[in-house]
C-alpha cells in the first residue's frame, strides 16, 4: 500500500527551526539535518508499522545522526507527522498535537 505523507504545520516549524539552528552553527550543516530528515521520512514512508508505538496509536522514528525523532500516526492511506523534535526536549510537547 502506498500512503500519502502529510506534515503538519507544527512539525514543519520544529524543522525550519532546527535546520536554522544547525546552519547557524555550521555552514551545510543544515542541509545535512534535512538530508537525514529525508531518508527518516522515506522509512517512515516504506514502512510506517515497522516503528514502535509510544503512546496510542503515534510512532516514532529516531533519526539518524542528530538527536531527533519523528513522531506520526497512520490514519487511513496517509501517514501524518505531527512533530520533529529534540531527543532531549520536553517528550510532552508532541502529545499535545495528536
Amino acid at each position: 500500500m502506498t500512503f500519502r505523507l502529510i506534515i503538519r504545520p507544527e512539525a514543519e516549524a520544529d524543522i525550519e527551526e532546527s535546520f536554522l539552528w544547525y546552519e547557524d552553527q555550521a555552514g551545510g550543516l543544515g542541509h545535512e539535518f534535512r538530508a537525514e530528515l529525508r531518508r527518516a521520512l522515506a522509512r517512515i514512508k516504506s514502512t510506517p508499522m515497522s516503528f514502535p508505538k509510544i503512546y496510542r496509536d503515534v510512532r516514532r522514528v529516531l533519526v539518524s545522526r542528530f538527536p531527533y525523532s519523528f513522531f506520526f500516526f497512520v490514519e487511513r492511506e496517509a501517514i501524518v507527522i505531527t512533530a520533529c523534535v529534540h531527543q532531549r526536549r520536553n517528550p510532552q510537547v508532541w502529545r499535545n498535537r495528536r
